[in-house]
């Protein structure tokens, strides 16, 4: 009848393996497992090992310009970009994300603020495609004809398909 649920995970339990200070910038994706806790600034996509326990923390001073994929997510700064939690995501009252938020479990504090669509989906689950990433400089010129014929058909269901599947493209309707 009722169901056990797993233990919460605390913040303060994890170890930081690595730590992305406030007098650094980081360009470039970033793949991690354990605890990366940032205080400076990613332009990149962020992401953990897949089946790993990581937690990513942004501290009040940190920043992230580009998509983030965990499982533990605590986010008390800035985040420009799609965020993806595949079980728990914490906002703390400065934090800011611009971008679509895809989560689990969610807890929000006073102060938050999501400009975006918040997503419930089950534990463990992300949008297909969403961890597909571009190659770096290498995209293909068919996928770029795709979106491009896409956007001139006005056909918005394919242009958004081909974003989640991590080709960068600028949309724009006339």
């Amino acid at each position: 009848m009722f169901r056990k649920s797993k233990p919460a995970r605390k913040a303060g339990t994890v170890q930081f393996d690595t730590l992305v200070s406030n007098k650094t910038s980081v360009k470039g994706d970033i793949h991690f497992s354990g605890g990366l806790h940032v205080d400076g600034k990613i332009e990149g996509t962020v992401y953990a090992e897949e089946g790993s326990d990581a937690v990513l923390r942004i501290s009040d001073i940190g920043e992230i310009e580009g998509d983030v994929y965990a499982p533990h997510i605590i986010i008390n700064g800035t985040v420009y970009g799609n965020v993806y939690s595949s079980e728990d995501l914490e906002l703390a009252s400065k934090a800011a994300i611009h971008g679509n938020v895809y989560y689990h479990l969610i807890e929000m504090a006073m102060g938050a603020a999501v400009n975006g669509n918040l997503l419930h989906r089950k534990e463990g689950n992300v949008p297909s495609g969403a961890r597909t990433l571009p190659s770096q400089g290498h995209k293909s010129e068919q996928a770029d004809q795709e979106v491009d014929s896409s956007v001139e058909d006005g056909d918005d269901a394919d242009a958004g398909d081909s974003v989640a599947q991590g080709i960068d493209a600028s949309f724009e309707k006339v």
